[in-house]
């Protein structure tokens, strides 16, 4: 009797980049999601005056609540780039194998240096 596996997993199967590239999409709207909370938590804070002003101001200029802050900007640009992907594929375009790959590459780069400009120009 043959012990293999009848359905590939995750120990034999190697997700392909437009796999991870759909699942961190997902990811980074669920962080989309909770940056607008914060964003919410922020403007009822300066409705309320300068102590829940100052309180969320702490928070937010400090390491936790900027890197909170730059790993929301990262998946805003990440989502923004996927979906322009998806706006290639809404065309018809972009399905064969190799386009996909070369289409999910050009979006992992332009993330990256969409992100790395933004960075690098908030400190000028």
């Amino acid at each position: 009797m043959n012990e293999r596996p009848l359905s590939p997993h995750l120990q034999v199967y190697r997700l392909p980049l437009t796999a991870w590239l759909s699942i961190t999409h997902r990811a980074t709207g669920v962080c989309l999601s909770l940056g607008m909370i914060v964003l919410v938590i922020f403007l009822l804070a300066v409705a309320q005056g300068s102590e829940s002003f100052a309180l969320v101001h702490g928070f937010l200029t400090s390491i936790i609540g900027r890197l909170f802050l730059w790993a929301w900007i990262y998946a805003l640009v990440f989502h923004l780039c996927h979906g322009f992907r998806h706006l290639v594929w809404d065309t018809g375009h972009g399905f064969d194998r190799e386009t996909l790959n070369r289409l999910a590459t050009y979006e992992l780069a332009a993330s990256l240096v969409l992100f790395v400009l933004i960075f690098f120009l908030s400190f000028v």
